[in-house]
């Protein structure tokens, strides 16, 4: 059984290498004449699998990718052609989760904020959502989330309307990019709802692009509106629109998801369904690759402020700020927008870091957002 994954999947060769003949293969060189024997099609999102790179296939038999979104694969053709499809849905949503929280800290402090008082409204009650809703829930900050299409399938939890969402400090956007139907979410944030956010709100795109009108956003800035704007995703990457950085309170490139927890889960969702699908017993974990993380413990006073403790903890594991000096410092080209995600160094998640509270009073909230107690 020939094996194709994209090389920019994290131990792609510990967990495929042993279930057939393995080639690694790049996106920018990837065609047609090279997956003509490809059984197996393994992928992140920077390629595109369509009819044209599947045309001179005749024996695949599994696809797959190593991403939540699947925006880049034509699941029509796929299913026409009785080619199953997995993609790993949630591999990433602690790490976007924990770039929001880094997001929202550095943006109290420069607003000024006690962010214990402050509500936040999640659009998108997903796999990020969630993980989302999770972390602000054990820090006792007020959250509401939307989702219409969950609470119309009938998800049980509280939902609120995008009227009432409007009305947060801090708006989150972890929906999929949707273009038509009954629940469109391109332009969600048009010319109409940007223009209704107030100087003090604050708006976090850590989805897709198009959920947010660039060109609208940029024209306001143009205008003379205030806008506290974080973007992790942008409109038609990576020929994104340079204008609009200077503008921004944040600027990412597209990386929210990408710790090395997040993408190595997402390579280890496709060893666990590829394994089902070939009736082999599954036999490796991530937790066997991952690095041990420098430093992997900390020390935390009793006698200091917890958020003091939190700020300082979050910030040592993932500081926003790094990342969006380095992006506007280098950002340029649709091809240093490639360059930036393809060779993002090392994150880790919380749950890397092992800490020692000894009697902190609010040891069990720190815990509780994904660090670990010191063994």
């Amino acid at each position: 059984m020939k094996i194709y994954y994209e090389d920019s999947m994290p131990y792609g060769a510990e967990f495929f290498s042993e279930l057939g003949e393995c080639e690694v293969f790049s996106h920018k060189t990837i065609n047609a004449d090279r997956l003509a024997d490809a059984d197996v099609l393994l992928v992140r999102s920077t390629t595109k699998v369509n009819q044209q790179l599947l045309a001179k296939n005749k024996q695949l038999q599994f696809v797959a990718t190593a991403t939540a979104g699947t925006d880049h694969v034509d699941q029509q053709y796929l299913a026409s052609q009785n080619i199953p499809f997995i993609s790993a849905g949630g591999c990433n949503a602690v790490a976007v989760a924990e770039y929001v929280l880094s997001a929202m800290l550095v943006m109290s402090k420069r607003l000024n904020w006690q962010l214990a008082d402050k509500t936040v409204g999640i659009i998108g009650a997903g796999h990020v959502g969630t993980a989302l809703a999770r972390v602000l829930t054990v820090l006792g900050i007020n959250h509401k989330l939307c989702d219409p299409p969950l609470a119309d399938g009938g998800d049980g939890r509280e939902f609120v309307s995008m009227h009432d969402i409007m009305q947060c400090d801090v708006i989150s956007l972890h929906v999929p990019w949707v273009k038509d139907g009954p629940y469109p979410t391109q332009d969600l944030f048009d010319k109409a709802r940007l223009t209704a956010l107030k100087d003090n709100q604050l708006l976090i795109n850590a989805c897709r692009g198009e959920v947010t009108n660039n060109q609208a956003a940029l024209a306001l800035f143009e205008q003379g509106k205030s806008l506290n704007l974080v973007l992790d995703v942008w409109e038609n990457e990576p020929s994104i629109n340079l204008d609009l950085i200077p503008h921004t309170a944040l600027a990412t490139a597209h990386i929210a998801g990408h710790t090395i927890e997040g993408k190595a889960r997402g390579t280890e969702m496709l060893y666990l369904a590829l394994c089902k699908h070939l009736g082999i017993q599954a036999d490796k974990k991530l937790s066997d690759y991952l690095p041990k993380a420098q430093p992997s413990q900390i020390q935390i006073s009793e006698k200091q402020d917890f958020w003091q403790v939190l700020h300082q903890l979050v910030l040592d594991v993932y500081n926003i700020e790094t990342d969006d000096q380095y992006f506007r410092a280098n950002m340029h080209s649709a091809d240093q927008f490639r360059y930036i995600r393809k060779h993002y160094p090392i994150r880790r998640e919380f749950s890397a870091i092992a800490l020692n509270t000894g009697n902190f009073a609010d040891s069990k909230a720190i815990y509780g957002v994904g660090f670990l107690p010191a063994k």
